[in-house]
């Protein structure tokens, strides 16, 4: 999913990992939309989720980076909607990450670090009691 810092001409792609049994997101990168942000994802990733099934969408950066042995490419009605639900999840609220707004980040730092506090109050949610 992309968002902006500081104009719209400043696009940053968010490229996450989740765990399919928790929905929780394990890793996050920042950046563009290209193979060398794909490498930090996949290098954030915990030890003991790098041995599982990757499902990811069709993008060109998967395949170059994932072992083909773990990667399965699907569509966004197919495995990967549990992530598409989160990315809307977060577009709803927090203000910053919306495509039309006039909240924004105006520097990289605030934006990661809005998105860490959401993260980690995601997270959090998911293991406590509902």
């Amino acid at each position: 999913m992309w968002s902006f810092v500081y104009r719209r001409k400043n696009k940053v792609w968010l490229w996450l990992a989740q765990c399919r049994r928790t929905r929780q997101i394990v890793a996050y990168a920042l950046g563009c939309r290209g193979e060398a942000t794909c490498r930090v994802l996949w290098q954030r990733i915990p030890t003991a989720y790098k041995s599982s099934t990757c499902f990811t969408d069709f993008w060109a950066a998967y395949a170059q980076v994932l072992p083909a042995k773990q990667h399965r490419r699907s569509d966004k009605r197919g495995e990967t909607n549990h992530l598409e639900r989160w990315n809307n999840t977060l577009r709803q609220r927090v203000g910053r990450f919306v495509r039309k707004t006039l909240s924004f980040s105006k520097s990289d730092e605030m934006h990661e670090g809005a998105l860490q506090l959401f993260i980690h109050q995601y997270n959090l949610q998911c293991i406590s009691p509902r």
